[in-house]
C-alpha cells in the first residue's frame, strides 16, 4: 500500500496536527513502509499458534490481598472541614 502525500495531508487534517511542506514526503514513505512492514506480518501464517498477553510469556508476581495497614479514617478526617458519612465534602463545581 502506497501512502501519498495528498493522504499524508488528509490525515494530519484530521488528527489536526501541523506538517511543514518539506516534511509531507518523508511522512508519505515513512507511512508508506509501516504499512509494507503490517502487510508482511499479515502475511505470516499463525493457525494453530496460541495468542500471547506478553511477548517474554513471563508471570507477574503478585502480593497476597491482605490488609496491610490500619483504618486511619478519623484520623485523617480530623481536619477536613466537611464530612457526611465518612466521606469527604467538597463544593460543586458543575452545574
Amino acid at each position: 500500500m502506497s501512502i501519498q502525500s495528498e493522504d499524508v495531508l488528509k490525515i494530519a487534517h484530521l488528527a489536526r496536527l501541523g506538517i511543514q511542506d518539506e516534511q509531507v514526503e518523508s511522512y508519505a514513505s515513512d507511512l508508506t513502509n509501516i504499512m509494507g512492514l503490517v502487510e508482511q506480518m499479515n502475511q505470516v501464517d499463525t493457525t494453530g499458534i496460541e495468542p500471547m498477553a506478553h511477548p517474554l510469556d513471563q508471570v507477574q508476581r503478585l502480593r497476597p490481598d491482605v490488609v496491610s495497614e490500619k483504618n486511619q479514617r478519623e484520623a485523617l478526617q480530623k481536619n477536613a472541614p466537611d464530612i457526611q458519612d465518612g466521606l469527604f465534602l467538597v463544593p460543586r463545581v458543575i452545574e
